[in-house]
């Protein structure tokens, strides 16, 4: 009786087995084929493949949130590789490029913002609400200090008293 079960068992486990076998082969093809959406790049030489992968990953995906067009999956973002690709072939160097990147799409499409008026708060606001949040620590305390400091002679006369009285 417990052969018969055991057999029934590692059946049973053999057709769960085929099944999760069955699932992975059909989501490794299925990212296979929904993997990058760009062909291989392949440049002449190494200088165009490094400026090609420095630029994807100064260039913001205008689609995705957070994202360098170089780890996005979004088609824009591929049209926006392919686009730097073509430029890269046609001999433009990298401030061409960025400045077509910037004409056409806006200053969004930086990564890091250049620093002009227009983004000076965005390039020293952190720093300016660090020291904000210190100045306000620091005169809160100091405001403190200055009352706990401030006490009253006759409480000091009274608390003496009843001190002496005991």
């Amino acid at each position: 009786m417990t052969t018969h079960l055991l057999l029934q068992s590692v059946r049973s486990l053999r057709l769960v087995l085929l099944g999760c076998l069955s699932l992975y082969s059909f989501t490794a093809v299925a990212q296979s084929v929904s993997g990058s959406a760009d062909p291989l790049v392949e440049f002449t030489s190494d200088a165009q493949l490094n400026l090609f992968e420095s630029l994807t990953h100064e260039l913001r995906c205008l689609k995705c949130q957070n994202q360098t067009i170089a780890d996005s999956q979004a088609g824009l973002a591929g049209d926006l590789r392919r686009d730097i690709r073509e430029q890269i072939e046609a001999g433009r160097n990298r401030e061409e490029i960025k400045q077509y990147m910037v004409d056409r799409y806006g200053e969004f499409i930086l990564y890091r913002p250049r620093l002009t008026l227009k983004t000076l708060f965005l390039w020293l606001g952190p720093a300016l609400m660090l020291l904000l949040g210190l100045y306000l620590a620091w005169s809160v305390t100091r405001q403190r200090r200055s009352e706990a400091a401030k006490i009253d002679v006759a409480e000091i006369d009274k608390a003496r008293s009843y001190l002496d009285a005991e």
